[in-house]
């Protein structure tokens, strides 16, 4: 069976450095109702869930970590164990919803067990239900998780945001070399070629590594958003229409999502003002995901990212300012090599003894750390509405997870015609985490309010590149 790749235990080990952490992703379903008799759901949702062989395997582990953990079948893999049911108290509302997804998040999953749980929750106003996918970290990224909460879904084939990530519309590696053809002049040529690429790339990547050294090296200001974090978690959510973000990037010619971080920057500076503290030009440094996945690997389990450090602007009070400096920033970021000094890190730690890298990984898991106050990923959803046999699913909510002193954290999700946010935080540093969602809303819509009403003929806008 195949062993985890470093970056997949490392979450695992991260989780293992702080018994308050819980490294699980999700993804909830909001469904019209009535919902279908629970055997029949759980019958039918469990079938889908078995056509992925992690759902029926668990971690094997080995002494001192002389190797990566590896899947093995799960001997006594029992269904009931993964698929639960649970109600809301009426009425119903999205703040039953919001604590009930907090509760179930905040506890780990069991490593016993193969890494995932499936949560059917009844009682929603307006005779809906919802249906909720948790998986750990180690199983699975984004984009990953994404396809697993659609695979769910009646529509197998349905086309995914997915394929405008960057990752995705490149075929080559500039850091492999390129299969040799017959023709001797154009094998010459291409050579000449991948090796003067290859050197560029491996000057980029070396800028980019000590970028983020040198920024996570760099202790931020005292914040209450990060520090250590308690067992409890709030969660709540926004939901903009894409339309109203597309229009806004044809407007300013940035991408969705720039948008977006704008939006989430907006929302924090108000967060930092309520708590008395002065927006400052580093007080939000964020870590960003960066999808490296190639084009025919979006459904692959395992994590596929690399990353970005930038600081959002949370210190610009105009939006539209604001928005071209995150535009800024994210561009010098994606050109200076952080994302393929990230992703070649990862591949290196491969070739490096699993002890040494886990050891390693533990006791850096440990140290506090006062640079990095939040992360946010974009994820790529379905492009057309789904269905799970045969209710429409009306919305899909995004859940990330928070751990190594964020005590934020913010997932997007686009589906369909709207993008929704999701925010997890720690109970006790975050209770105004209602704000901070609607702070995200209001921020989209202080950004809509000066654009154009009409996009220009011909132009639709730059592509997100969502994680």
């Amino acid at each position: 069976m195949p062993n985890l790749t470093t970056l997949d235990a490392g979450f695992l080990q991260l989780e293992d450095a702080d018994h308050n952490i819980s490294l699980a992703i999700g993804g909830l379903a909001v469904i019209d109702g009535p919902a279908p008799e629970f055997g029949e759901l759980s019958a039918t949702v469990g079938q889908r869930c078995l056509t992925n062989p992690r759902s029926t395997q668990i971690l094997q582990t080995h002494p001192l970590d002389l190797t990566a953990p590896n899947w093995v079948d799960d001997p006594s893999f029992e269904l009931s164990h993964h698929i639960r049911r649970t109600g809301l108290p009426q009425p119903g509302d999205d703040a039953a919803l919001h604590a009930t997804i907090a509760t179930i998040m905040e506890r780990r999953l069991d490593r016993a067990r193969p890494l995932w749980e499936c949560w059917v929750i009844e009682g929603l106003a307006d005779e809906r239900w919802a249906l909720l996918l948790k998986v750990h970290h180690a199983l699975a990224d984004g984009i990953s998780a994404a396809h697993l909460l659609t695979g769910i879904c009646d529509q197998h084939d349905v086309e995914s945001f997915a394929s405008s990530i960057a990752a995705a519309q490149h075929t080559s590696d500039p850091l492999n070399p390129p299969k040799p053809g017959l023709n001797p002049i154009a094998w010459l040529s291409d050579s000449a070629r991948f090796s003067l690429n290859a050197g560029k790339s491996a000057l980029r990547a070396a800028a980019g590594a000590a970028e983020i050294v040198a920024d996570l090296l760099r202790p931020g200001p005292e914040s209450p958003l990060n520090g250590p974090l308690g067992d409890l978690r709030r969660y709540s959510s926004a939901v903009v229409p894409l339309e109203e973000v597309e229009q806004i990037c044809r407007s300013f010619d940035v991408t969705i999502n720039d948008v977006a971080l704008s939006a989430v920057a907006d929302s924090y500076r108000s967060g930092l003002l309520r708590r008395g503290q002065q927006p400052r030009a580093d007080s939000l440094r964020t870590l960003v995901p960066v999808s490296v996945r190639p084009p025919g690997a979006m459904d692959a389990a395992g994590n596929r990212v690399s990353l970005m450090l930038p600081y959002l602007p949370v210190d610009v009070a105009d939006p539209l300012q604001r928005l071209r400096v995150v535009h800024e920033r994210l561009q010098t970021a994606k050109g200076s090599g952080q994302r393929q000094a990230g992703s070649i890190f990862v591949r290196a730690t491969n070739l490096l003894p699993f002890a040494l890298t886990a050891w390693t990984v533990r006791l850096l898991a440990r140290l506090p750390q006062r640079s990095i106050v939040t992360v946010v990923t974009n994820v790529p959803g379905p492009r057309q509405r789904v269905t799970l046999m045969g209710r429409q699913v009306v919305r899909l909510l995004p859940i990330p997870p928070i751990a190594a002193d964020f005590r934020t954290g913010i997932a997007i999700f686009s589906y369909a015609d709207e993008i929704s946010f999701g925010l997890l935080v720690d109970f006790d540093a975050a209770p105004d985490v209602d704000e901070l969602a609607a702070g995200v809303r209001s921020g989209v819509d202080r950004l809509a309010a000066p654009a154009p009403p009409s996009p220009r003929p011909g132009h639709q806008g730059r592509p997100s590149s969502p994680a």
